[in-house]
């Protein structure tokens, strides 16, 4: 079967999707991380399906990748969507709701960060998490696609994919990730 047109619009969508990124908020969010990383702040990452794994694969590009390749201070972030023991425990215990916000309860400080990312922009467990960042005087980054959904009306850095299909908006999470990493790793290297 030939599956050229499907492929072809796909990329067309993707391309699409890029374009329509706001530099200005991408340039604000690599500034709050990097105010993050001279504070010593902890950074915390969390989101369901391709958003964790996103979550889990953003961990480990500024904590080896950034860090490693940079001089000065090292990122502290940290995933909360890879430690599957404390996310079954609370879910099973408390809700799955619960299972990021539980997480962060005792351990959250003022200047620390999180990062909320949620295709739909309307996880529950992630509006739970940001909110509960918020009351303790943390700053949120939300990363989304869609209209933003409900995180949007929460975030202090709103990191939005402007259409509606979820492999898209994942696609350009991990490209989010990765366009942030290549920009900080470079501009440290001057």
């Amino acid at each position: 079967m030939d599956y050229k047109e499907y492929i072809t619009r796909y990329i067309e969508r993707e391309r699409e999707a890029l374009a329509m990124l706001d530099a200005e908020e991408i340039n604000r969010v690599i500034n709050v991380l990097q105010e993050a990383r001279e504070k010593e702040a902890d950074i915390y990452v969390f989101g369901n399906g391709g958003s964790a794994s996103t979550a889990s694969h953003m961990t480990g590009d500024f904590n080896k990748g950034v860090s490693q390749m940079s001089a000065g201070r090292k990122y502290r972030m940290h995933c909360l969507s890879d430690n599957i023991t404390s996310m079954m425990a609370i879910a099973n215990d408390f809700s799955y709701e619960d299972v990021f916000v539980k997480q962060l309860e005792g351990r959250l400080r003022k200047d620390d960060l999180v990062i909320g990312i949620s295709g739909s922009g309307n996880s529950e467990n992630v509006l739970r998490a940001v909110t509960y960042a918020q009351s303790v005087g943390c700053k949120a980054i939300v990363v989304t696609g869609y209209d933003g959904g409900k995180l949007k009306k929460l975030a202090d850095y709103h990191l939005d994919v402007p259409c509606n299909d979820m492999q898209i908006s994942e696609d350009v999470h991990l490209a989010f990730d990765h366009l942030m990493m290549n920009v900080l790793i470079s501009a440290d290297q001057k």
